[in-house]
């Protein structure tokens, strides 16, 4: 990849417990903790999950919706998700992540086939929810 080519750095999601938040995503997503030690201790206003070596998910409590004025309205996003967020897995981390979830009791939709995405059609996917109502996609192309 070259300096001039986009790629997704980072989505800031609205969470009520970012600790809590973490340990979903380390435990029934599969996803690297990023800085929570650091948040648990006050040093940070955030903690992260990585999603891979570019790209990590901001896990921001809604406290800091006060600290949201970079732009006029931006306090407004506060508790107003995206539709959802989707996860490209190769197909072996497609079929754990959805074990994983499975074994932490969290609700999914059944497999879909044939869903369009940023590299064509997806072989298969599904979605599910965060603690805080974040919807999430996950996907695998052939």
């Amino acid at each position: 990849m070259s300096d001039h080519t986009p790629c997704l750095d980072h989505v800031v999601l609205w969470v009520a417990d970012p600790v809590a938040a973490a340990r979903f995503y380390q435990d029934s997503v599969g996803l690297e903790p990023v800085r929570v030690a650091e948040f648990a201790e006050g040093k940070v206003s955030f903690p992260s999950v990585r999603v891979n070596a570019e790209t990590i998910l901001d896990l921001a409590p809604r406290s800091l919706v006060e600290h949201m004025n970079m732009l006029p309205g931006a306090a407004d996003s506060a508790g107003h998700p995206v539709n959802h967020v989707c996860l490209s897995l190769p197909p072996a981390g497609f079929d754990a992540l959805r074990a994983r979830l499975a074994a932490h009791g969290v609700p999914m939709t059944e497999v879909g086939y044939d869903s369009f995405g940023a590299r064509g059609k997806a072989t298969r996917n599904f979605y599910f929810r965060d603690p805080d109502g974040n919807v999430f996609e996950a996907r695998h192309y052939a």
